[in-house]
């Protein structure tokens, strides 16, 4: 299937590399408008450069909801609309088992993991809808319904962003906005290294060759933005279905 998102403009969150950036330079050359929102700008004005001039990039820590609102009122300034909201942004670190857990650090995954999905919600579904449409698209983990030892506050988060996906689908599908969410499975990012030298489950026991590349999820997050993924719509499409890969385009 080819991708045509030509005239459509994507806000992606934590877009400064893995699935982000992946995301940003794929949906690009689909012929999105792409604004790249990462807590510091250094990389994603690189790789905005890199993009050329249908791409932005913005400040923006996900944690505080000024400014996501910001940076969905950026994408309207800049571009006339915002169509695809891609709600990437989360963090893994620190894994360790509760007993030992940093309350601090975990109360710092909620805040990102979760309430930055829904400040991303909140912010871009008032717009959409004054636009007649949409697409919301949570990047969502196996770890939503699997629990893992030492990742309590990934599975708890993630479980939480399935809700928020079924929560917004069941609230805005009447205003023609879809809400997916995508299960990518374990991909070669920085997470991953993190991940492994933790030690703590069996995922840390992968070898770097087991995880897809951050390509592969770009291409899915593309995927879902287009009107054949509807069928995934209010859930999360996982990526490690051989259904999913061929719908994708990632296997014949």
């Amino acid at each position: 299937m080819t991708i045509d998102l030509n005239g459509k403009t994507a806000l992606i969150t934590g877009a400064s590399r893995g699935i982000g950036e992946a995301a940003a330079r794929i949906m690009a050359g689909y012929g999105a408008n792409v604004v790249l929102a990462a807590r510091s700008q250094g990389d994603t004005n690189r790789i905005a450069s890199e993009i050329g001039e249908r791409a932005l990039a913005v400040t923006c820590d996900v944690a505080r909801y000024g400014d996501i609102e910001n940076a969905v009122n950026q994408a309207v300034k800049s571009f006339g609309r915002l169509d695809i909201l891609v709600n990437n942004a989360g963090v893994i670190d620190p894994i360790a088992r509760i007993a030992e857990s940093d309350p601090e650090a975990w109360d710092q995954a909620v805040d990102i993991n979760v309430k930055g999905v829904y400040h991303g919600l909140r912010a871009a579904i008032p717009v959409m809808k004054r636009q007649g449409g949409g697409v919301i698209v949570n990047i969502s983990s196996g770890a939503a319904s699997n629990a893992l030892e030492g990742w309590s506050h990934y599975c708890a988060t993630k479980a939480a962003v399935l809700m928020l996906t079924r929560c917004a689908h069941l609230e805005c599908v009447a205003d023609k906005i879809r809400v997916v969410g995508l299960s990518p499975g374990t991909v070669a990012t920085d997470m991953q290294r993190s991940i492994k030298s933790s030690g703590v489950n069996p995922v840390s026991r992968l070898d770097w060759s087991d995880h897809i590349p951050p390509e592969w999820a770009g291409e899915a997050i593309a995927w879902l933005s287009t009107d054949a993924a509807r069928p995934y719509d209010g859930g999360d499409m996982s990526l490690r279905t051989e259904e999913a890969r061929r719908a994708v385009g990632l296997i014949s």
